[in-house]
């Protein structure tokens, strides 16, 4: 598996970084630029999250980012095995998340299906 085999969109289900279990979902959208990958990430419809990453060995790291609700500027890194060009099993970390916890992020790959 290369690593233009990763570019496509996702569906989401993690954990945050903390102990609350609470769930969140949403879309992952993966591209190509200049040999990295390019992530975009929409979590309860309303946050984005962009990433800048590399592949190597079955293993996806990108380094993220987000604007929170009082326009501070999050960073974070999540790591993602690659079981399959289908399906990732990740976890994160951000600067200011509870560091006890690591968070959870698993992605489905969403099969376009057209009716003729």
């Amino acid at each position: 598996m290369g690593i233009e085999d990763l570019v496509g969109t996702y569906s989401i289900l993690g954990t945050n970084q903390n102990d609350s279990g609470i769930t969140y979902s949403g879309t992952l959208k993966l591209s190509l630029k200049n040999n990295q990958i390019i992530a975009k990430w929409l979590i309860n419809k309303s946050q984005e999250q962009f990433g800048i990453g590399f592949y190597k060995n079955k293993v996806l790291v990108i380094n993220f980012n987000y604007i929170g609700d009082e326009n501070t500027t999050y960073y974070g890194t999540v790591v993602y095995k690659c079981l399959n060009k289908d399906i990732l099993e990740g976890f994160w970390s951000e600067e200011f998340g509870d560091p006890n916890f690591l968070g959870s992020e698993n992605c489905f790959r969403i099969k376009n299906s057209f009716v003729n």
